[in-house]
């Protein structure tokens, strides 16, 4: 795999704020419009050909000759504003995505890969419009059906792990949610899949994902407990819930040799890192502290 940082096709410039058309309204004649229109009947006189050879007393300052205070004030405001240079919301500009990487960097995640598909991806595309200005900040946030998106951090930390520095050719991510962690996921993997057990939610990602046409990225509505049998195996699964043990259904779809991350507790979780190291072996490893919405089996 190339690892290569690819871009979106869409740059950050063309989903951020943009300068608003101003509103044409009708013609109200005025002594002001009526000086306007003489001062440009006169321009267009003297664009004219022959214009140019004006007589003695014209270039001597005979009647005629110099436009009066209010005529020249007219053609000047008959000049074309310069067009103002559109504006970007400076809570969710390049910049401090930046930063946010950097505090991640920062925190202990090392993958660059990583590191540059959090810079890539815009990470306040994928919630309110209300919360957009909180986007970059290491927290999570709420996306509605009280889920959330995870922390940044969070989102480097479990697929550093997941990734182990090697190749992932096929990834499953149960819980979608808004789309943000899966939009990451395809920087980093040929082939991602996420299941959402939620609609509006499942609904909501593919919003929120469609203007960035991912090309590698497969969204699948149902009961992400059941993982996905028909695309299976994964090199790498990803859980953005947390149950009380993972399911044996997503243990048995990883490859041999494949990382499964999921926060495993109730009240007090952990992030469970597990191998499969052969047919009916896997081995597991106690990461760091968390906190996630909890699993729940079938749709809603």
């Amino acid at each position: 795999m190339n690892d290569k940082p690819r871009s979106f096709p869409l740059p950050l410039s063309s989903v951020v704020d943009k300068a608003k058309k101003t509103a044409l309204f009708a013609p109200v004649a005025t002594p002001q419009t009526a000086t306007q229109n003489a001062a440009l009947s006169a321009a267009q006189q003297a664009a004219r050909p022959g214009a140019a050879q004006a007589g003695p007393a014209a270039r001597a300052g005979g009647a005629g000759a110099s436009p009066s205070k209010s005529h020249g004030y007219a053609m000047e405001r008959a000049q074309p504003a310069a067009a103002a240079a559109p504006r970007q919301n400076p809570l969710v500009s390049e910049a401090v995505r930046r930063a946010m990487v950097a505090r991640v960097a920062k925190q202990g995640v090392k993958d660059q890969q990583v590191l540059a598909a959090l810079e890539t991806v815009p990470r306040h595309l994928f919630m309110e419009e209300a919360l957009a200005s909180q986007a970059y900040i290491d927290a999570s946030l709420p996306i509605g059906h009280h889920q959330t998106i995870s922390q940044p951090y969070i989102v480097a930390r479990m697929i550093e792990v997941m990734r182990n520095g090697g190749t992932l050719r096929r990834v499953l991510e149960i819980g979608t949610g808004c789309g943000y962690q899966a939009a990451v996921l395809s920087r980093v993997a040929q082939e991602v899949y996420s299941i959402e057990r939620i609609k509006p939610l499942h609904e909501l990602a593919k919003s929120n994902l469609r203007p960035l046409r991912v090309a590698n990225l497969r969204l699948h509505y149902g009961d992400g407990m059941l993982g996905l049998p028909q695309a299976a195996p994964f090199d790498g699964i990803i859980l953005a819930a947390a149950g009380l043990e993972v399911p044996r259904a997503l243990l048995e779809q990883l490859t041999i040799g494949g990382r499964l991350v999921a926060p495993v507790g109730a009240r007090a979780q952990h992030l469970e890192l597990i191998t499969r190291t052969g047919k009916a072996e896997w081995v597991s490893e106690t990461l760091e502290d968390c906190h996630f919405v909890p699993l729940r089996p079938g749709t809603a």
